[in-house]
């Protein structure tokens, strides 16, 4: 006697990214959360190659296909046409893996359309939104092109995603167009165990971003009784450098490092003042360290009752609030409790369900399909 099994089909996915930031990791998390899903990706890299570390933190998903391009990033290209090649790139690719569904972490490389399948936009951060908090005055010719790109490919998308509700509303303003659906990131929680809290602060990103307000945190740096430790690049894909005076520089660490890093540290800081997310911050509240926050909307809007918001402006504000938790540590321990507490609600099957939602607007019969093949 044989049994006939029914094979239920995958959706297939391709998805684009960078090893950059951010993007990286919300990627692979979204990857290894919609595979229980029943959606198979293919992740296209763009700009600079994955380190090793992140390599092994691919292999690690399953059923992830990493395709690396070495095509310029958007926000890095010399000019609209590497956009535009890069973009006729990723069309080629999702054509040849016959794609059902495209997402595009990166909105510009959609400029020309064309993709023969659904295509979601996720909006993680763009020049013209970072310009508006970052600086003054009238944006530089190179920023306007690039923002002009990105508002070219995010009208040619079907449907598009920002990860807070405060992005979302910057968007839409900053591109004149529908606001974003909203689905807020998610993080695999640290497997690391409990460990006793120490003496000192601990602060992550890419701090060659002027967004990141790292100065904040060094200025701090050199008020305190107790060391502040910063993990992250200091100089930029494009060569530009910044120096701390006061913080005690870590340099990249890998993901397990930095986890290890948060598990020990007595308070998590941060001063940035555009940060559409923070994942850097989930990652801390995870680990159970009470955070100091710079008080701008995206952070309000995810930590408001389960951190202490500064200033961004206030290096005495930033001293003060970390001199206390390092000095009074029941209320560190509480403030900790809270953030692992808020954190729960950010998790990788929360993030997930809620892209397939998104991606169900714009393609349902791919759903229903697969939904009448499991029957």
């Amino acid at each position: 006697m044989s049994l006939t099994v029914k094979l239920t089909p995958d959706i297939r996915l391709l998805m684009t990214a960078d090893a950059v930031g951010g993007v990286w990791t919300y990627a692979l998390d979204l990857a290894r959360g919609l595979a229980p899903l029943g959606v198979r990706t293919s992740l296209v890299v763009l700009g600079p190659s994955p380190k090793p570390d992140q390599r092994l933190e691919a292999e690690a998903v399953p059923g992830l296909e990493l395709i690396e391009t070495g095509l310029p990033l958007d926000w890095t290209a010399g000019e609209l046409a590497d956009i535009r090649e890069a973009g006729a790139v990723v069309r080629g690719l999702a054509r040849g893996l016959s794609a059902d569904l495209v997402h595009l972490n990166s909105p510009a490389l959609a400029y020309d359309g064309g993709f023969g399948a659904p295509v979601i936009a996720a909006c993680h951060s763009c020049l013209a939104t970072w310009w508006s908090e970052v600086r003054d005055g009238p944006m530089p010719q190179d920023f306007r092109w690039r923002s002009a790109a990105l508002w070219q490919g995010l009208i040619n998308c079907d449907i598009t995603m920002a990860p807070t509700a405060a992005f979302a509303e910057a968007t839409a303003r900053a591109y004149e167009i529908p606001r974003p659906f909203v689905v807020h990131n998610g993080r695999l929680a640290p497997a690391f165990a409990p460990a006793p809290r120490e003496r000192f602060v601990f602060t992550a990103g890419r701090f060659w971003d002027d967004g990141k307000n790292v100065e904040l945190v060094d200025q701090a740096a050199g008020r305190l009784d107790a060391p502040v430790y910063a993990a992250g690049p200091l100089e930029s894909p494009t060569g530009d450098r910044r120096a701390l005076h006061h913080a005690q520089p870590l340099g990249r660490l890998s993901q397990d490092e930095v986890g290890r890093w948060m598990a020990r540290a007595g308070v998590f800081a941060t001063g940035a003042v555009y940060e559409p997310f923070g994942l850097t911050v989930l990652e801390a509240a995870q680990a159970g360290c009470p955070l100091v926050l710079s008080d701008i909307a995206t952070f309000r809007e995810l930590w408001d009752g389960a951190a202490v918001f500064v200033s961004p402006d206030d290096p005495g504000q930033m001293t003060a609030a970390l001199q206390r938790l390092l000095d009074d540590r029941d209320e560190a321990a509480r403030l900790g409790a809270a953030a692992r507490s808020r954190a729960a609600r950010y998790s990788v099957q929360a993030m997930a369900e809620g892209v397939r939602d998104v991606y169900r607007m714009v393609a349902p019969q791919l759903f229903l399909k697969r939904r009448e093949a499991a029957a």
